[in-house]
């Protein structure tokens, strides 16, 4: 019997298959020329000087990857490679840590999340981690064989040993590495730092033996010096390009890092196909260790160095121009390829037109990268298409008689600029109308999102005078309102802050607050805000009758007494709903002291746009089919992409009133 509330737990963590890890690694876990570059990557992020890595003959024989990095202690290899997916920047930064006798080597660490020191389970699924520094070190035996975690230690054990490094072992059992492809794949991609060394079954690759060496030249500095430059294609090494560029050697020793900016001069845009290809190596003799910044991040600005950047420059452009040849062609069919669509539809003439202007360009710009091509290409498409006429003549021929008639006029008294400018608002302003027509009749709406802010940024359907740009949003209208809405909802009732901060949703309406400033007088010679407009929406089916147009009436006289205005500015406010009830008056004036200060005005969204088309010259229904297939979202759409006048956040507090700057008020 059960005594008590307590019951038996029975939650449970989850499982993981044994090969949980080794799938979700990618090309680290099934290519052995990625795991291995990942793993020589690791003892570069390690600090190390030298990697050497054993590869068997056959299967079931030992691989092993030894560096002399700073090794790891017991902990530190707990809470570093034995947590998934290890943040190396957050916990380590990006700087590479050195053994103490380095001091002044400085480099900038490849890895960042904690995924190549897996690299081993693309041989085995068991592999052993000897690690040690500062004289103590352990053994550790890693496997997946575990369905609770994804990887675990089986077994460790401490061991002492001078000096610092790591040393990965695994019997191979799949995935036997090519020992000499794999040390031409890590030569070319740790080429451009002498001081560290990959020695691959106990043999390196020396720069001037390099398989990707295309060339090397002595170049010629002036007073006695002189430098050495190699220029090596890497095409075959890993993917990332963290290092490729111009790097300098002195005394074996590099220099900073590399970059394919040399001194002030871009000598290659790093995105362009060269710049992932090649590497350019200068050597140069300890005659330049005087040139160089006592941290060896670069070099002192003197004339051998001006000297020797002009040098290599020259010497790079020469060399680019050289090796281009091979590169017109691919890069030429990218490009056409990027633009295909546009591309097939020119001429047969137009056609290879573009196709010798992109390779020319290739030519003449090797460095060029895909992006700008592509936007090049796409530019001469375009402009052969408008000289050859071919989409207006393919129009022309559908037009009817009276059709060409018409466009034989309108080009004989407008230019074609003019009259696309005049069609795009009339377009835009029956767009509106037509949009409000259907979103306000059709009940499944959402008004809030749609039909309002389209309202409410179409000021000119309230009447000509209010067709203005000088209508905006300013810090004294959102101080005054804030004042007036702020202590009545909640933050999260201001519609879209962020692009129409003067449009603010109370629980049955939308409001919009703008206004106009001008010069008082010419003795103040100071602005004032002289007119207000206000635009409340209705919510839903909604019915204007008295209790709204009183309410309308008391927000304008709390507008006109807020005493935060400057000046006597003339208010009128527009409640906009589904329909007006009867014996409800539709306009009211606000007067003080005899003087009308205010006008509130009851209007119906239909209203709204039969006065708009009116204004319009009845065009919309002149030309009816125009809009007949597109639903209102569309229209709404359309419009609402056009630019919108900035405003205010009724839910900044008064604080930014006290720093009114015109520069707010925007158009």
């Amino acid at each position: 019997m059960v005594h008590g509330t307590n019951k038996t737990d029975q939650s449970f963590g989850s499982l993981f298959e044994e090969d949980y890890l080794i799938r979700n690694l990618g090309q680290i876990a099934h290519d052995p020329e990625v795991a291995l570059t990942e793993l020589v990557a690791n003892a570069w992020d390690a600090g190390a000087s030298s990697v050497d890595i054993a590869i068997p003959d056959e299967l079931n024989g030992n691989l092993i990857v030894e560096d002399d990095g700073h090794g790891m202690s017991s902990a530190q290899f707990k809470a570093r490679w034995m947590k998934l997916s290890y943040d190396r920047v957050k916990h380590q930064s990006q700087d590479v840590e050195f053994p103490p006798e380095r001091t002044g080597w400085v480099r900038r660490a490849y890895g960042h999340n904690g995924v190549g020191r897996h690299g081993m389970l693309c041989f085995a699924d068991v592999y052993e981690v000897q690690t040690w520094r500062e004289g103590k070190g352990a053994s550790f035996v890693v496997s997946t064989h575990s369905q609770a975690t994804p990887f675990k230690v089986d077994s460790e054990m401490p061991f002492e040993r001078t000096g610092h490094g790591t040393k990965l072992i695994t019997k191979v059992g799949r995935h036997l590495p090519d020992p000499d492809r794999i040390r031409d794949i890590l030569s070319a991609r740790f080429l451009h730092d002498p001081q560290f060394v990959v020695r691959v079954n106990g043999a390196s690759i020396a720069l001037p033996e390099h398989t990707g060496l295309v060339e090397k030249a002595t170049l010629e500095i002036g007073a006695g010096r002189s430098i050495e430059a190699f220029v090596v294609d890497t095409t075959r090494s890993a993917k990332s390009t963290l290092y490729q560029g111009v790097a300098f050697w002195v005394n074996g020793r590099l220099v900073g890092t590399p970059s394919w900016v040399v001194g002030n001069a871009v000598v290659l845009d790093g995105r362009s196909r060269f710049a992932k290809r090649y590497t350019i190596v200068v050597q140069c003799g300890p005659e330049w260790i005087v040139d160089i910044e006592p941290d060896w991040t670069r070099f002192r600005p003197t004339n051998a160095v001006r000297a020797m950047n002009s040098a290599v420059a020259t010497y790079a452009a020469q060399v680019f121009a050289k090796l281009s040849e091979e590169f017109v062609d691919d890069s030429s069919q990218d490009a056409l390829v990027r633009n295909r669509e546009s591309f097939k539809d020119l001429s047969t003439l137009a056609r290879i037109e573009v196709a010798s202007f992109t390779r020319e360009l290739v030519k003449r710009n090797p460095g060029i990268n895909t992006e700008t091509l592509a936007i090049a290409v796409e530019a001469v498409i375009n402009l052969e298409k408008s000289r050859s006429g071919v989409a207006l003549l393919e129009k022309l021929t559908k037009l009817e008689e009276a059709d060409v008639e018409a466009l034989d006029r309108m080009l004989g008294q407008w230019s074609v600029r003019d009259a696309l400018s005049v069609l795009d608002e009339i377009d835009m302003r029956l767009s509106v109308i037509e949009a409000i027509d259907k979103l306000a009749g059709d009940s499944a709406t959402d008004e809030l999102h749609t039909l309002h802010p389209l309202v409410t940024q179409a000021r000119w359907l309230f009447g000509p005078e209010f067709d203005s740009h000088e209508y905006t949003s300013n810090v004294t209208l959102r101080t005054v309102a804030d004042k007036i809405f702020g202590q009545s909802v909640e933050p999260s009732a201001f519609l879209n802050p962020t692009q129409r901060p003067d449009i603010v949703a109370l629980a049955d309406a939308t409001f919009s607050i703008v206004g106009t400033e001008g010069y008082d007088s010419f003795d103040t010679m100071l602005t004032r805000i002289q007119n207000v407009l206000i635009i409340e929406l209705k919510k839903g089916e909604s019915s204007i009758g008295r209790p709204e147009m009183t309410q309308a009436d008391g927000y304008v006289q709390d507008f006109l007494q807020s005493g935060a205005m400057d000046g006597t500015p003339l208010i009128r406010a527009f409640v906009v709903g589904h329909r007006i009830s009867s014996k409800t008056t539709k306009e009211k004036l606000i007067v003080d002291e005899g003087v009308v200060r205010g006008k509130v005005v009851a209007t119906t969204y239909g209203q709204l746009t039969r006065s708009a088309s009116q204004r319009l010259f009845k065009l919309r229904e002149k030309i009816p089919a125009r809009y007949e297939h597109v639903s209102g979202a569309d229209l709404m759409s359309r419009v609402m992409q056009t630019p919108s006048q900035a405003g205010f956040d009724l839910n900044e507090q008064a604080a930014a009133s006290t720093e009114i700057d015109q520069s707010e008020v925007e158009a």
